[in-house]
């Protein structure tokens, strides 16, 4: 295969709601180049990119898919994204890596709330965009809504290249940059190029106007010479969208038809000419600070932007040159644990077909089997630089769960087949939770979840059980309490002798010492759950010796990992230990430890005792029409709202939000909000919990 420079690689991102013909954009412009003969659809389940079985079985794409074709001496790289926000890492991946993006608008829908979803990721990035109204053959299809919904979402920086009409049943596509006119038959493929017809002049000529303005405005040069000439040439004009679109200011429009084969070739020379590619975008900065430059002639530098597994391979690493150039069994470095890696193979993927290749250069996309240390977000390098590339910043779970194996024989193989997939998609995260005594996983939604219960039973064959998982909550005292306890047991030889006095009052950070106590030491404990044990020897005269100390100590420690209430981590707590006994024979550290345990345990019970409950912050971003669905619904989850900001169309509330009224607030979200609504939640702080809560909570415990 042709080794392709930085200046002939694009590498595209194509997202967009789902069904609205990212997948058949894809393979048509495969098809268009002659890298396949034959197009595939979603329908007949054949196309390149949605090659996986659940993918086929669905009828929609789950996973981000590298693909590539070759259009007059330049290598466009595409990457084939899901339109559902619960593959959301799928995106936040590929953003990572791409260029550019073609945002898909179905002209029948136009904006829908999938596309507004995406758009909000892209515009964090500030990536080049270009929006393609898709399907305009279709009986249903409304180019001007769907262009002035692309206005609605990012303004009227959005700019028409080409509008579609229909002359004698022919579809034909007016193009205001080449100002031409082509014509297509009915099977679509390479169109019959024309004049444009008079009755257009005047609206395409008003549309030429107006790019023209678009380009020069975001070049000084560009603009004096529009002063000077009143227009560009088409050379000019090119230079001046590719500046607007570097700058995020300037996102031209085209029209197609995917499934019919009609704008494809045009767009891909737009690509061609006009879409940035690497070198043009800014030199990232490395995680030292180093500038990393999209040249052949620097360090090597890889960035791993993506895991997959599959059966009959094993790991395939997805990787962007970032700089430099790499060739077949190089050796390069993991900047995070400093392990060389052999990269005995490279390819260029097409879906589950691979090509292999001698060498990549910096810009372009590949991939290897096999590495051994190397996961998703890691920089391989030359050894001895000092490269470290940002990693992807993935979002936060939305929904938990609780997952076991049906049979327990197979927790171990749910262990490996759970940790792959965190691996292949780093939005599903796992963690044993030793205080809950449970497996939790945490993924993007109830349709992300579904996919993972598929993957585990039809892929490693395991079947698993999914369920709310129990609350993390934390008991305390609310005032102070005294108690004594004297173990005592005798059963021949040496006994087991020890009794003590504690009293235990509620902590608090900057509380002064306790009043009426000879202090003679304190031990401050960090609890490895949140809060603070503090432990005062008050012993006066010697009645317990300070080697049972620790033992006290160790005690009350033990009765706080398993609270009395409901066995929950108990915190914030300060003992006095102020008196007590022992036996010169009879007593030993096991004594004083069930001793101490026992006495902390009845003055806890007499310190009115409370639940903590663990509270989330709350974000949620809805349509202003919806918001006073949405704050009802927050309402009834014991919900305290802090504030709400206006976001354009949308507004942002944030709440506090008790966890255990969190469960499946994703599905609810989605049905108020028909899908438009997005939320974002992370642990703020332990409250108590309101009486009737906490009685039926003990209630269930005892």
């Amino acid at each position: 295969m042709k080794i392709y420079d930085d200046k002939h690689i694009k590498n595209v991102a194509f997202v967009g709601a789902n069904k609205s013909g990212k997948t058949t954009l894809a393979e048509t412009m495969l098809f268009e180049a002659g890298l396949v003969n034959r197009r595939g659809s979603v329908e007949n389940k054949n196309t390149v990119s949605d090659y996986h079985e659940i993918e086929q079985e669905r009828e929609t794409s789950i996973f981000a898919t590298p693909l590539h074709t070759e259009w007059r001496n330049y290598k466009i790289n595409i990457i084939d994204t899901p339109g559902l926000d619960d593959f959301i890492g799928e995106i936040a991946s590929t953003m990572r890596v791409a260029d550019s993006v073609v945002t898909v608008i179905n002209a029948q829908q136009g904006v829908e709330v999938g596309t507004e979803i995406i758009w909000n990721y892209v515009d964090r990035f500030s990536l080049p965009t270009v929006f393609v109204i898709n399907q305009i053959d279709s009986p249903n299809a409304d180019f001007d809504e769907s262009f002035k919904s692309i206005v609605d979402l990012i303004g009227n920086n959005a700019v028409k290249i080409q509008y579609p009409l229909v002359i004698d049943d022919a579809q034909c596509i007016i193009d205001v940059l080449k100002m031409k006119m082509y014509k297509f038959g009915p099977e679509g493929g390479k169109p019959e190029k024309l004049e444009i017809p008079e009755d257009q002049k005047d609206i395409a000529n008003e549309l030429h106007n107006e790019l023209v303005e678009k380009a020069a405005e975001n070049d000084e040069d560009l603009m004096e010479l529009y002063f000077d000439k009143g227009t560009l040439n088409e050379d000019e004009m090119r230079e001046g969208i590719k500046k607007g679109m570097l700058n995020h200011e300037l996102f031209p429009v085209f029209c197609v038809s995917a499934l019919n084969d009609m704008g494809t070739g045009r767009l891909m020379g737009f690509i061609d000419n006009v879409a940035p590619s690497a070198a043009d975008l800014k030199p990232e900065q490395s995680v030292e600070g180093e500038t990393i430059e999209c040249k052949t002639d620097a360090p090597t530098s890889l960035f791993i932007f993506k895991t997959l597994y599959e059966p009959n391979l094993g790991q395939i690493s997805f990787f962007k040159v970032k700089s430099g150039e790499i060739k077949q069994n190089d050796k390069l470095e993991n900047s995070r644990n400093e392990e060389i890696e052999i990269l005995n193979q490279l390819y260029i993927m097409d879906g589950k077909n691979r090509e292999p290749v001698e060498k990549l250069s910096a810009g372009d996309i590949g991939a290897t089997l096999k590495l051994k240390y190397t996961e998703t977000n890691d920089t391989l390098r030359t050894k001895g630089s000092n490269i470290t590339i940002k990693p992807i910043k993935f979002p936060e779970p939305r929904i938990t769960k609780s997952v076991s194996a049906v049979d327990k024989n197979d927790e171990e193989k749910l262990n490996d087949a759970l940790r792959k997939i965190h691996s292949q998609d780093p939005t599903v995260t796992i963690k044993y939770s030793k205080e809950l005594k449970q497996q939790i996983l945490s993924c993007q939604g109830e349709l992300h979840l579904a996919t993972i219960d598929w993957t585990l039973q039809k892929v490693y064959g395991i079947k698993a059980v999914f369920e709310q998982p129990k609350i993390a909550y934390r008991e305390t005292i609310q005032r102070s309490a005294t108690t004594s306890y004297k173990h005592k047991k005798q059963s021949g030889g040496s006994g087991q002798f020890g009794e003590v006095h504690i009293k235990i009052e509620p902590w608090y950070e900057g509380m002064p010492e306790p009043e009426g106590f000879n202090i003679r030491g304190k031990e401050e404990i960090d609890l490895d759950w949140g809060g603070k044990l503090v432990f005062y020897n008050c012993i006066v005269g010697g009645v317990i010796d300070a080697r049972y100390l620790p033992s006290v100590l160790k005690g009350c420690l033990e009765v706080m990992e398993e609270g009395p209430l409901t066995g929950s981590y108990a915190r914030d707590i300060r003992v006095m230990l102020f008196d007590g006994k022992m036996h010169a024979v009879d007593s030993n550290d096991i004594s004083f430890k069930i001793a101490g345990a026992h006495a902390f345990k009845s003055a806890f019970l007499n310190a009115k005792p409370k639940l903590l409950e663990p509270i989330q912050e709350l974000t949620v971003k809805v349509p202003e029409e919806l918001m006073g669905n949405v704050m009802t619904d927050l309402q009834s989850r014991r919900s305290i709202i802090l504030g709400m900001d206006s976001d354009g169309k949308y507004q942002t509330i944030k709440a506090k939000t008790p966890l255990a009224e969190m469960y499946k607030y994703s599905t609810t979200l989605r049905s108020i909000t028909q899908g438009r609504g997005s939320f974002s939640t992370k642990f703020s702080n332990f409250e108590l919990v309101p009486n009737n809560v906490q009685e039926s909570l003990v209630k269930i415990e005892s």
